[in-house]
């Protein structure tokens, strides 16, 4: 069974090791509440996010699950202060998500789309 799992941009540019279609990782995987990602990819997307990966602090003792990486895809989205904002925090604006396809390697340096920011990646795995 396939699994969708997001990956934080600053968690593989601190310590990760870059990934491709193909390859054979091994990841702490963290359940996820799927709200958490709506804002990043919208609601019907955001459904399908099973776990992201985590490899600072989070739970001790979570165990590193084989996986095979069948696809990646770049999030890439706009920031900016929300409507209905009390305070001055930015956040990624709704309905302006780009997804790119990664040709090659993830190595959480993606290259920079006009007017967006990218966020981290929408991976496609399964169990080995």
């Amino acid at each position: 069974m396939a699994l969708t799992i997001w990956v934080d941009d600053w968690q593989m540019q601190c310590c990760g090791d870059p990934f491709a279609p193909g390859d054979v990782v091994s990841w702490a995987l963290m359940e996820v509440d799927p709200e958490d990602y709506v804002h990043l990819v919208g609601e019907e997307r955001a459904e399908g996010i099973d776990f992201c990966e985590e490899h600072h602090g989070g739970e001790e003792g979570v165990p590193q699950v084989p996986l095979e990486v069948v696809s990646v895809v770049e999030v890439h989205c706009r920031y900016g202060l929300l409507p209905g904002a009390t305070d001055r925090v930015r956040g990624p604006v709704p309905g302006t998500t780009e997804l790119v396809p990664v040709e090659g390697a993830a190595d959480g340096w993606a290259k920079a789309r006009e007017g967006a920011t990218f966020a981290g990646y929408l991976v496609t795995a399964t169990r080995q």
